[in-house]
């Protein structure tokens, strides 16, 4: 992929590519979580009523939601009468600490390999990975994030898979002593899930200094991206 199909793909925000008949053309990795709570053809059916009257862009400001998903505005653009896209932006659904992080500099990945290494020994579950390449090594407390980890992934422990996603959140910040830094987020999610576990897992992200937002078959954690 180029790069601008990749900022494309890593997009926090869905989007989807259709033709004059509804069918996708092509849809980013975000669109295709977002269509497990709800249809292409009511996902068409939107950016035909959110259209321009003539070829072009239009964006609207509007408040939807389809199951753990919720959207403050979405664009529509076409060009010909071939193809349109829509591109829905979502509503920042949670809160982070103002107190700022503390720990080492530590590479994301490595974190979330090892935890999955460790969850799948005597398991047959599949773990699948959807990790966006350019999120860098940040200061984190590395222990506190592995025994959140493996909490998650215990709560998810009966699957036949697993899926993981990091991803940057475009266009969200947060500030510490003035200064400004971006947001991922680590988002681990399953059919299956063990509602019994929920409350041991506010109770070590809270002592962690970690933020966790709990949608049932979706678990997310929101860090700040501080590099130094």
């Amino acid at each position: 992929m180029t790069l601008e199909q990749k900022w494309i793909e890593y997009d926090y925000n869905p989007f989807i590519l259709f033709n004059a008949q509804g069918k996708i053309l092509s849809l980013n990795a975000e669109a295709q979580f977002l269509l497990g709570s709800t249809t292409a053809h009511e996902l068409f059916e939107l950016a035909k009523t959110y259209a321009s009257v003539n070829f072009g862009f239009k964006t609207t400001f509007i408040e939807l939601e389809y199951g753990r998903y919720k959207f403050f505005g979405l664009t529509v653009g076409y060009e010909d009468e071939e193809r349109i896209g829509i591109k829905l932006y979502q509503a920042p659904s949670y809160k982070l600490s103002t107190v700022k992080p503390n720990g080492e500099l530590t590479n994301i990945f490595t974190i979330i390999d090892l935890c999955i290494a460790t969850n799948s020994i005597s398991s047959t579950t599949e773990f699948k990975k959807e990790f966006d390449p350019t999120i860098p090594d940040v200061i984190i407390d590395s222990n506190g994030l592995i025994k959140l980890l493996n909490k998650i992934y215990d709560y998810f422990s009966d699957n036949e898979s697993v899926t993981t996603k990091v991803y940057f959140r475009v266009g969200e910040h947060i500030k510490f002593e003035d200064k400004k830094y971006s947001i991922f987020s680590i988002a681990v999610s399953a059919q299956n899930y063990n509602e019994k576990k929920i409350a041991e897992l506010e109770v070590i992200a809270k002592n962690s200094n970690f933020y966790i937002d709990i949608k049932r078959n979706t678990i997310t954690l929101n860090i700040p991206m501080i590099t130094s």
